[in-house]
This record gives structure tokens, C-alpha cells and sequence, in this order.
């Protein structure tokens, strides 16, 4: 096998959700740098690759990009097949772009692999349809985290009619709601709000646009979790955290 990076998605947490693409990779991998919301389980497909921690959370004491850079680069040059195994898709908010690129222009080469990512399985597990035909003509994908504090387009989000699945914004509902609200979009569209997507320990609380705050600190809603923001999100089981029904018992 020649010395090559894979930049590997490893999916929401389910193992099984894992592609049969991904698990060659880890087979071939003589080292793995690992992500910190990757489930440990998926590791079982390469028993004797070496295994290094180069976690990365918000909030969190994190591995330098650089450092991650410059040891990918160090393995490679070693003639070592090293597979970069992040959560989720390594394309959506998972830098794989940076370090594919990064790798490119010092001569190695790279294979990426996609993930199934956090929004669509984890909409999935509460039978949210994202893009139920007759309810919502397209899904928008953003991350209320940005690395300069750049300001998203909240107008265009709110009267763009699409699903809006919204990442890392735990810490922003606050600033979610009001700038939605302020875009034009109706106090009561419906919101569901998805907590360790897919795994065992999967929680959601459905709410709407305006109580989507109050709702969460009740349900102590914690990272990592995605937003779900749309009709869609009223469109499915209703067997779901009501705090309504709650309060009145």
C-alpha cells in the first residue's frame, strides 16, 4: 500500500453506520489521528494501527490544526498510510477541505470518504424527513460557529423556505431565535432539537421558534446537538418531550 492520507468520516456515532469505503481505509491504516466525537467503536477495524488523539471541540482544549498538519505530513513522509478520522463528514464543518488542500500542495496524496453527518441521521432517528415532499422544497446546512464571528445572512435564512439544520449552536439559541425572528420567520415554526445524533443515549425536545430557549434549558439541552428548524420538524411522531403536557400534569 502506498503512503497516503485518508481523510475519513466516521458518521454520527452509530458504528454501524460507518461505510464499507471507511472501513477499508482503517483496515490499510498503519496510523489513525482521531477526532474527539468519534465513537471508539468504529477502532475495531484496525486493531493494529497506531492510535493518537488529536480531539477538537468547541469549548474545549483542542490540537492545534497546524500540529495535526504538520503530523499527518511527518507519517506520510515515513511511508505510513494515515487515516484522519473525524466525526460526522469530513466535508461538513469537519475541515477536511483545509487538509486535503494543505496535504495537496506538499505532494501528497489524498482520498477522502465521506460520513453520513450528525443533521441527517439524527433527523432521521426522530422520523424527521428533511425535505418532506410538499412541506420543504430543500434543506440549508450552517453552523452557527464561525472562526472569524462572521455574521450569517439570518434574513435570507429565515425567508429562504428551505429545512434549516443548524450545528454548534447550543451556546447561540439566544441569538438563533432573535436573529430568525428579526429575518421574518414565523414565531411558531416548529423546531427539534437532537442531542448525540444516533447514538444510544440519543435525547430530542421538539418546541417552536419562540420558546425554543426556555425549552432547552428545561431539557438541559447539552452539546454536542444539532437544530432542526422547519415544518418538517412538527411532521413526525409526536411521542416526543411535550413540555406543555408536562406542566399541565
Amino acid at each position: 500500500m502506498n503512503a497516503k492520507v485518508w481523510l475519513v468520516g466516521a458518521g454520527p456515532g452509530d458504528p454501524e453506520l460507518l461505510t464499507l469505503k471507511a472501513v477499508r481505509a482503517l483496515r490499510e491504516a498503519d496510523v489513525v489521528l482521531i477526532d474527539d466525537l468519534v465513537n471508539h467503536a468504529v477502532l475495531e477495524h484496525c486493531p493494529n494501527a497506531r492510535m493518537i488523539a488529536v480531539g477538537k471541540r468547541g469549548g474545549c482544549r483542542s490540537t492545534p490544526q497546524a500540529f495535526i498538519h504538520r503530523l499527518m505530513l511527518r507519517y506520510v513522509r515515513h511511508g505510513k498510510c494515515v487515516v484522519r478520522l473525524k466525526g460526522g463528514d469530513p466535508c461538513i464543518f469537519g475541515r477536511g477541505g483545509e487538509e486535503a488542500q494543505w496535504l495537496r500542495e506538499r505532494g501528497v496524496e489524498v482520498e477522502l470518504v465521506n460520513g453520513i453527518t450528525a443533521g441527517l441521521a439524527g433527523a432521521t432517528q426522530c422520523d424527521i424527513a428533511l425535505t418532506l415532499r410538499g412541506v420543504a422544497r430543500g434543506v440549508t446546512l450552517v453552523t452557527a460557529h464561525t472562526q472569524d464571528d462572521s455574521q450569517l445572512n439570518w434574513q435570507a435564512l429565515a425567508q429562504g423556505g428551505t429545512t434549516l439544520v443548524i450545528y454548534m449552536g447550543v451556546a447561540k439559541l439566544g441569538e438563533i431565535r432573535d436573529q430568525l425572528l428579526a429575518g421574518g420567520m414565523a414565531a411558531d415554526t416548529p423546531v427539534a432539537m437532537i442531542e448525540n445524533a444516533s447514538l444510544p443515549h440519543q435525547r430530542e425536545c421538539r418546541s417552536n421558534l419562540t420558546t425554543m430557549c426556555e425549552d432547552a434549558c428545561c431539557f438541559q439541552l447539552k452539546s454536542p446537538a444539532i437544530l432542526v428548524i422547519g415544518a418538517v420538524a412538527a411532521a413526525a411522531r409526536q411521542s416526543v418531550c411535550d413540555f406543555a403536557a408536562m406542566e399541565s400534569a
